[in-house]
């Protein structure tokens, strides 16, 4: 079996120049993460096909480094493709009994986009 690559899920929040998720990507040779969104950013089925396509860029297994909302993405892309799925770091899932921070979407919003 050839060595996982490296499919990185951000959250909400998308790419953040100095965030682990990041550095990870940089430190890797055979990772990818997934790009953000730049309409419907908060269709759950936009975020998977996001995957999907990313995951499709990457050659044998994965192994998935999900962070916070991108655990809950990651949990629903890997039901659809787990044959392709040798392991997952799952980091800090959100707590979706917390109304989120100012600047994350409501629950409503969420709740609208499919999730």
């Amino acid at each position: 079996m050839n060595d996982p690559a490296v499919l990185i899920i951000p959250g909400l929040r998308d790419h953040v120049a100095d965030h682990w998720q990041t550095h990870l990507q940089g430190r890797l040779a055979r990772a990818r993460t997934v790009p953000p969104l730049t309409h419907d950013r908060l269709s759950l089925a936009a975020r998977l096909g996001a995957i999907a396509e990313a995951a499709a860029s990457l050659e044998g297994p994965i192994l998935i480094c999900a962070h916070s909302a991108g655990v809950l993405m990651a949990v629903h892309w890997a039901l659809t493709a787990s044959e392709r799925v040798a392991g997952a770091l799952l980091a800090c899932p959100p707590d979706l009994e917390t109304p989120m921070p100012a600047g994350y979407p409501t629950m409503a919003e969420l709740e609208a986009g499919g999730w």
